[in-house]
């Protein structure tokens, strides 16, 4: 059993790492601190709305270390590495953090209360993308030569686009842990065996 279950999360987490830096192909210019408008911060919140803190945690350092060792995992085809010295440096940081953040508190949610998880993964999402705009803010902080307030304001073009992504990511983690409810440990009570007519 083990075995098997290190063998699910090597897949779940290979997957939603794949997924991620497919989506660096959508990216919209903002005239935001050269920060642009990406998909790849919601689909990190969805890694820890699906799979928990633990695994979440997983893809995002998996996500990190790829783009450290020069792969292209960002929106325009840029590595962590090249990222490292530019103002989204803050951000990159927060795609490791944030679904660990989004996990643990989506685990969290009450077993067999459909209305509760849905709650559990509104809060767990905005808790992963606000740690994402902290860490960027700190970043814009460092690498701009802004003050932290100014940091935060940069945030608010990001909001509107980002709270539509989120839902997205809420209703598709909410449809998968219907679909798979082993995910978060609500697999059904075994059925007890039937006696053995003799």
């Amino acid at each position: 059993m083990k075995k098997n279950s290190t063998a699910s999360t090597i897949a779940y987490v290979a997957v939603f790492t794949a997924l991620i830096i497919v989506f660096a192909f959508v990216s919209i210019p903002s005239p935001t601190a050269g920060v642009p408008i990406v998909m790849q911060n919601a689909v990190i919140v969805l890694a820890g709305l699906v799979l928990g803190g633990r695994r979440g945690l997983y893809v995002g350092l998996l996500f990190l270390l790829l783009g450290l060792v020069g792969l292209p995992v960002l929106a325009g085809g840029r590595s962590a590495l090249s990222a490292l010295a530019g103002p989204t440096v803050g951000y990159i940081v927060g795609y490791a953090i944030a679904p660990f953040v989004a996990g643990i508190i989506a685990y969290r949610a009450p077993r067999r209360n459909k209305g509760a998880l849905i709650g559990f993964l509104i809060l767990a999402a905005l808790a992963g993308l606000a740690t994402q705009y902290l860490c960027g803010s700190i970043g814009l902080v460092f690498r701009n030569g802004i003050d932290f307030g100014a940091a935060l304001m940069a945030q608010i073009p990001f909001l509107v686009p980002d709270f539509i992504k989120i839902a997205v990511m809420v209703a598709i983690a909410a449809a998968v842990h219907a679909a798979f409810p082993d995910l978060m440990g609500r697999t059904s009570k075994q059925q007890p065996l039937p006696a053995q007519s003799v």
